[in-house]
């Protein structure tokens, strides 16, 4: 596997400080798609790389996210199809800095985490080459 280049801290994309709470909420209530997925990306098991859980970002709480590839994945639950449109216009404004998100059906994870970390895994490769963090 290549060498990872440090680049120092990367850029934060500010935040309501009114979500921070709700988070540490959403961490505590995590559907089961979240809590599966959170054991296969946490303790930087995707290639070396940090992920977190609920993250703030802008107006916005996000199911998991790598800063220092300004990587956000996505669990889309039951009640996705009714509201596309917001998840639309959230994930341009999230994209608006620069960010890449990944999206998934809660109900893939559950049934075929396999695929899902494959392609995370495709994904973080793709940022790692893209921010020039790997030789």
């Amino acid at each position: 596997m290549s060498k990872r280049k440090r680049k120092g801290r990367i850029d934060i994309i500010p935040y309501r400080s009114d979500l921070v709470e709700k988070a540490r909420q959403l961490r505590n209530s995590a559907t089961p798609g979240e809590k599966r997925l959170w054991k296969y990306i946490s303790r930087k098991q995707i290639c070396g790389y940090d992920f977190d859980r609920q993250t703030p970002m802008d107006n916005f709480i996000v199911d998991f996210c790598c800063k220092e590839l300004k990587l956000v994945i996505e669990l889309d639950g039951r009640y996705h199809d009714f509201k596309v449109e917001y998840d639309e216009r959230r994930q341009k404004r999230i994209e608006s800095y620069g960010v890449q998100v990944i999206r998934f059906e809660e109900k893939q994870v559950l049934e075929d985490i396999d695929s899902v970390l494959r392609e995370i895994r495709y994904w973080v490769l793709q940022r790692a080459m893209k921010l020039g963090l790997v030789e």
